[in-house]
């Protein structure tokens, strides 16, 4: 109950009021003490054709806006985020239950991704292309897409719909946002500060909406025609049905999908460097990031330096409620994911997998708690990388694989099917290139020196294989937003044909 009170505060000091019903068939269930806050109403197969229907409305007002106009609603969302970013994080904490400064840094990530927009807004150029057919000019144009169709999963409520929102915004789009449902709070206050944003420079009502239900609203939102982009963050299990679904309509999709995320750590390794990337990007958000290291393939030579210092480092984590300050470890989310911890952790020593530390729940963290599924993250040393090594486990487990050979450690990185994010730990410059060299690293990032876990917005995020294939944030993902056109002008009074056709 005292969360509830809180999280009603925080929903009131964002402008999102109280969303609790009683009779609401979706329950806000909090990961710091797995106590129910309040319950909401669900949306249904019909209320999404509508809510898309108003979307649509705006995007046809909105299109036909300048881009550095709408630049402006962005960096008016910017500085709501700013002013409101101790409230949002903390939400993020309650609900997701991350740490707090892993709270706060997502709300960061919002802001400067508004930041980056707000600049693209004036930077969402074409080309101008020679042409061979005298008096034409040739030229590329981009222009906004529609209606962009938002999936987000739990771990990051907030970061990802703004990842998207916010080049969606100066795009000239609108958005139609289905949240995880195990995070309806935060979407709800981030949806109450779009529309305060858009109320302050005159955008259209309806530019930005949230949907909430599961998996009814989620398909209704895929299949419908007049949302030409779906950006789905999620398990691969969840893109194998999405992609299908838009594939089927021709429609667009961009996803972001599971990761099984490895290090290298070689022989000239800065070890002391390693360890504190290692223990971050395995244990940072309980393990439940889709950039957590999984799998770490530490050479042979230094595996037990390595290891002795993971293991002490591991075993002075403080884990306990997010919201205490000193906590680096908070809860998995639920229950469910608390039985996938333990059936990982069954499943590795069956394959002969040593469990080095952790790897059981945390009595003491979750009864201090008031409740909430705590574990102790696991360092498992296993023979070989087969069975569950290969799948991924959204929870704090490191598998510690060893290699002989550079060729080995890339083949081991390389085999698993996921492909998001990996790194490699190394002083030989050669080691470093051909990591990051087309015969390297087969992943969407690729980190030299620093873990898998914890992207800027600049870059594009995103991997290959059954990740999806999307990119998301920074470089050129903009793109996905808009639609290209090739135009040829002819300000000639002939008529010439491209090829030396003739055609009399």
């Amino acid at each position: 109950m005292r969360l509830s009170r809180d999280v009603l505060d925080i929903l009131g000091r964002l402008g999102a009021g109280d969303p609790f019903d009683d009779a609401g068939e979706l329950p806000a269930v909090s990961p710091v003490d797995a106590q129910e806050m309040g319950r909401l109403s669900a949306h249904s197969a019909d209320d999404v054709t509508e809510t898309v229907g108003r979307a649509h409305e705006a995007y046809l007002e909105w299109r036909s806006v300048p881009a550095p106009v709408r630049g402006a609603l962005v960096r008016e969302l910017g500085e709501l985020l700013r002013e409101h970013k101790d409230d949002l994080g903390a939400l993020v904490s309650i609900e997701a239950g991350k740490i707090l400064s892993e709270g706060l840094g997502e709300v960061q990530e919002m802001i400067d991704i508004c930041d980056l927009a707000v600049g693209l807004s004036r930077q969402l150029h074409g080309l101008t292309i020679a042409t061979e057919r005298p008096g034409h000019r040739m030229m590329e144009q981009w222009h906004p897409l529609g209606v962009i169709g938002v999936i987000s999963a739990f771990n990051f409520p907030v970061a990802v719909w703004s990842w998207n929102a916010a080049l969606a915004f100066v795009a000239g789009d609108a958005v139609v946002w289905k949240p995880s449902e195990k995070t309806l709070l935060t979407a709800l206050a981030c949806q109450a500060l779009a529309e305060e944003a858009c109320r302050r420079v005159g955008a259209p009502n309806h530019l930005s909406q949230v949907v909430l239900g599961t998996r009814e609203v989620g398909q209704a939102l895929v299949d419908d025609l007049r949302v030409p982009l779906i950006s789905a963050t999620g398990s691969t299990r969840m893109g194998k049905e999405v992609a299908p679904r838009v594939a089927e309509r021709l429609g667009r999709s961009l996803l972001e999908l599971g990761g099984n995320n490895a290090a290298i750590v070689a022989p000239s390794a800065d070890v002391d460097l390693a360890v504190r990337g290692i223990v971050f990007s395995a244990v940072g958000t309980a393990g439940q990031r889709c950039t957590s290291l999984r799998r770490l393939i530490v050479h042979e030579s230094i595996k037990d330096d390595v290891v002795a210092r993971l293991k002490a480092a591991y075993e002075t984590l403080p884990i306990g409620s997010p919201l205490e300050p000193s906590t680096l470890v908070g809860p998995l989310v639920d229950e469910a994911a608390f039985e996938g911890f333990t059936a990982a952790v069954a499943r590795a020593q069956d394959d002969g997998g040593v469990l080095v530390t952790g790897g059981v729940q945390d009595h003491d963290a979750g009864k201090a708690a008031g409740g909430g599924y705590y574990v102790q993250p696991a360092i498992i040393d296993m023979p070989s990388q087969t069975g569950v090594v290969k799948e991924e486990t959204f929870a704090p487990i490191l598998y510690v694989l060893t290699y002989d050979t550079f060729d080995e450690a890339l083949s081991l990185h390389n085999e698993v099917t996921q492909g998001l994010s990996s790194s490699i730990f190394t002083l030989d410059v050669r080691e470093a290139e051909t990591f990051v060299s087309v015969v390297g690293s087969d992943c969407g990032i690729a980190n030299v020196n620093i873990g898998p876990s914890g992207a800027e917005i600049g870059g594009a995020f995103g991997g290959e294989k059954e990740t999806g294939g999307g990119r998301e944030s920074g470089s050129d993902a903009w793109r996905n937003y808009m639609r290209r056109t090739t135009n040829t002008v002819n300000y000639s009074t002939e008529l010439p044909l491209a090829q030396g056709v003739e055609f009399v």
